[in-house]
C-alpha cells in the first residue's frame, strides 16, 4: 500500500490554509481557525503537515515552534496540535503518517503536546511520555475595590500587537516550565471565545482573569517587570472571592501557592524533554 503524500502548509498559501481551516471543525467540533488566521496569528512558527484528498485536508498534525522555558533555561522546542483525521478516512493509518512527517521536521528537538483522554494510548507509539500536571491555588479573601481593570479586546489589532510585544519582551509567566512569546497562541483562545477576559492592570501588565463561584482564575500574566499581584486583585473581581487559582506554575507571582489537585483537563506528553523537578503546570494559554 502506497504511503499517502504529506503536504506542508504554511501561512503563505491561502488556498491550502483555507483547506486546513475547513478540516479543523470536521474533527474538533467546537474549534475554528479562521478568525485566528484573519488576526494574523498564523505566522512562520506554525506549520501544518496534512494529507489531502481531492484538495481537502483529511488528516493533519500541526507544529508550533516555541521558546520553551525549563527551570530557568530557554530552549527551542515544538508543540503539536490539531492532530487527527476526518471520520470518513479513519482506519487507514493517516494519523500515523502525518505524525511521522511532523516529528521528522522537528529533528531531535524537544516536543510536547496535550491530548484528551480518548487518545492517551496513541502518542507513546511515537516516543512520547505522559507527565502529570498540577493545579495551583491559594486561599485569599477579597472584595471588589478601586478602579476596575479595563477589558482589552483582542479584536483590535493594536491590542494584539501590544500583547505580542509584552510576550516577546517581558517576563515569562513562569521559568519553571513554560514559554516565552506565546501571545499568538493566547489570542487563538480569544478568537474561539475560550478565554477569560484580558484585563489591563497598567500599561505594562495585562492579565487573562475571571471569577467563577467565588474563585478568581488567573490564566496568564503578560508583564515587562515583576510586581506584587495581591493589591490588584480587587480590581479584577466583581464579587467577593475566597481563593485564587492559577493557569501556570506561579512561583514568581504567588510563592506560597499550593498544589490543590491534578490538571486533568488535558494530558501532557513530552518527547526529548526531561521533566522539571517538583510539581508544575505548563501555562494553559500556551497550549496548542
Amino acid at each position: 500500500m502506497t504511503t499517502p503524500a504529506v503536504v506542508e502548509i504554511d501561512h503563505r498559501d491561502p488556498a491550502l490554509q483555507a483547506a486546513f481551516c475547513d478540516y479543523v471543525p470536521r474533527v474538533f467540533r467546537t474549534v475554528d481557525f479562521r478568525r485566528w488566521c484573519a488576526w494574523g496569528g498564523w505566522n512562520d512558527d506554525y506549520r501544518a503537515f496534512s494529507v489531502l484528498d481531492e484538495g481537502r485536508v483529511v488528516a493533519n498534525a500541526s507544529v508550533m515552534r516555541m521558546r520553551l522555558r525549563v527551570e530557568g533555561r530557554e530552549i527551542i522546542g515544538y508543540q503539536f496540535g490539531a492532530v487527527g483525521c476526518v471520520p470518513s478516512h479513519r482506519g487507514r493509518g493517516l494519523s500515523r503518517v502525518v505524525m511521522r512527517a511532523a516529528l521528522e521536521s522537528c529533528g531531535e528537538a524537544p516536543v510536547l503536546l496535550f491530548a484528551n483522554e480518548n487518545v492517551l494510548g496513541f502518542y507513546p507509539r511515537f516516543g512520547f511520555t505522559p507527565r502529570t500536571q498540577a493545579l495551583f491555588g491559594a486561599a485569599f479573601h477579597a472584595v471588589p475595590g478601586g478602579e476596575p481593570a479595563p477589558v482589552l479586546e483582542l479584536e483590535e489589532a493594536q491590542v494584539r500587537s501590544g500583547l505580542v510585544s509584552l510576550s516577546e519582551e517581558g517576563l515569562p509567566v513562569t521559568d519553571h516550565f513554560g514559554s516565552r512569546g506565546h501571545a499568538r497562541i493566547a489570542s487563538w483562545y480569544a478568537a474561539n471565545a475560550f478565554s477569560r477576559p484580558l484585563r489591563q492592570l497598567h500599561a505594562d501588565a495585562w492579565v487573562f482573569a475571571g471569577v467563577e463561584d467565588g474563585t478568581l482564575y488567573i490564566d496568564d500574566i503578560f508583564a515587562r517587570e515583576p510586581f506584587d499581584l495581591r493589591p490588584h486583585i480587587p480590581r479584577l473581581i466583581d464579587q467577593p472571592i475566597t481563593a485564587v487559582h492559577f493557569g501556570f506554575t506561579p512561583e514568581r507571582w504567588w510563592p506560597r501557592a499550593e498544589v490543590v489537585g491534578e490538571d486533568s483537563e488535558a494530558y501532557l506528553f513530552v518527547r526529548n524533554l526531561g521533566p522539571p523537578s517538583g510539581p508544575h503546570r505548563f501555562p494553559v494559554m500556551a497550549r496548542t
